[in-house]
C-alpha cells in the first residue's frame, strides 16, 4: 500500500488574548515509512503511537496529576516533541 494519512484536529475557541482563534493541528505519516520502520500501516501506527507516548510521559513524570485527567489538562509540547522523535512531525495552521 502506498500513500500518506493525516491525523488532525480543528479547534475553534478563544485565544489567550480573548480573540476568536481557530487552529488545525495535524501530523502526516507515510505508509511506506511506517511499514519499513515498524511493520504496520500508517493508520495503525497513528492510532497506536498516542497511548505509547502518553505512557512514556507519565512514566517519566513529564505528565502528572491526580484523578482522571483529559488530554487538554496536560501540557501539549512534550507530547508533540515525542511525536516528532518517533518520526511523525506535526504542524499547525492558523
Amino acid at each position: 500500500m502506498r500513500g500518506k494519512t493525516c491525523a488532525a484536529t480543528w479547534v475553534r475557541g478563544t485565544g489567550v488574548d480573548g480573540a476568536a482563534r481557530e487552529v488545525y493541528l495535524y501530523h502526516v505519516v507515510d505508509n511506506e515509512w511506517s511499514m519499513a520502520e515498524y511493520g504496520h500501516q500508517a493508520v495503525v501506527w497513528q492510532t497506536a503511537i498516542n497511548p505509547v507516548i502518553a505512557l512514556e510521559l507519565l512514566a517519566s513524570g513529564e505528565w502528572s496529576g491526580a484523578g482522571v485527567l483529559g488530554p487538554e489538562a496536560l501540557p501539549p509540547r512534550p507530547f508533540l516533541n515525542k511525536l516528532t522523535e518517533y518520526g511523525s512531525p506535526w504542524g499547525v495552521r492558523e
